[in-house]
């Protein structure tokens, strides 16, 4: 008798390892994971002196965009953030400017 195999428990996922590297890119992450991941990113981008970071949200309705957006606008770390230049995403990616580490 085949069984399928029982759907992997959400809350048991192993964490990913992610690249700080400027650059975060959300397509792979359910919309839940999103507040605690460009949070935790920010944070460990500005501690490797990285401030400039670029967010890639896609394009599509634009409800990831503006949790993002909302998301940055709160941050206490960030400078700035815009829509990215068409050659680098457009309105599918925003870029972020941060605060250097323990400045204001």
């Amino acid at each position: 008798m085949d069984e399928a195999a029982p759907e992997p428990d959400e809350s048991k996922r192993e964490p990913v390892e992610l690249p700080i590297e400027g650059e975060l890119d959300l397509h792979t992450f359910q919309p839940k994971e999103v507040k605690s991941l460009v949070n935790d990113y920010l944070v460990a981008c500005q501690e490797k002196g990285i401030l400039e970071e670029r967010i890639v949200h896609g394009k599509g309705i634009g409800n990831l965009r503006r949790m993002v957006h909302a998301l940055l606008a709160k941050h206490p770390a960030v400078i700035s953030f815009a829509l990215a230049h068409e050659m680098h995403g457009g309105w599918g990616a925003t870029v972020v400017r941060l605060k250097a580490a323990g400045k204001g």
